[in-house]
């Protein structure tokens, strides 16, 4: 009894946990954030996947399934301190720069120097999206058992949703960063041309 409590408490906590997010992000929509519509709709799903979880009664597949998700989530929790820690540290560099204000919270554009760090974060962030394939397919699997609840299908889809719309979504901003990552040197170079050729007028 006291593992289940312990359980469904952090099993609430992640559903108010993915509610804050939406909040948060709703306002910084409103006030202007270029936040990609899918990283909304990834925390509407997995709020609504915590509030599946946090109803699931105890069953044989919830025991065979609880390992391997709680697993996830320590997997998880570790991508997302890397996460912040790349962004915590390339909003520093913008702003020592004067290029970002002070109440930024997130980044938006890119530089070359960038890749260092996102280069090391992008092997963990798709490793935690085969994750999700493969939380989709046990789930899929224990689907097929005469006690499983409904739950097990409906989670089944949404941790199948997220994987595909995560492991799409990145791989899409991937050739657009190179793509302004080219731009931003292509300009710098230009603007060097510029000035190269008004001294020379100067002289």
């Amino acid at each position: 009894t006291n593992v289940r409590a312990l359980e469904l408490s952090f099993l609430f906590l992640l559903v108010w946990y993915y509610c804050t997010l939406t909040i948060r992000e709703s306002i910084l929509k409103v006030n202007g954030s270029k936040i990609k519509g899918w990283w909304r709709l990834h925390h509407f799903i997995s709020t609504a996947a915590s509030a599946v979880l946090l109803i699931w009664p105890l069953s044989p597949s919830w025991y065979e399934f609880r390992p391997q998700f709680m697993i996830f989530n320590v997997y998880i929790s570790i991508v997302q301190y890397l996460q912040f820690r790349y962004q915590q540290g390339a909003l520093y560099r913008l702003k020592a720069l004067g290029e970002r204000h002070n109440m930024d919270i997130t980044i938006e554009g890119f530089h070359s120097w960038m890749w260092r760090g996102l280069g090391f974060l992008l092997p963990f962030l798709y490793a935690g999206y085969l994750f999700q394939l493969y939380l989709a397919v046990t789930l899929f699997r224990l689907a097929s058992n005469h006690d499983a609840h409904w739950q097990v299908p409906v989670l089944s889809i949404l941790f199948f949703v997220l994987f595909l719309g995560n492991t799409i979504t990145t791989s899409m901003v991937i050739p657009q960063k190179i793509k302004e990552n080219r731009a931003r040197r292509e300009n710098s170079k230009t603007e060097d041309n510029n000035h190269r050729g008004k001294d020379r007028k100067i002289e």
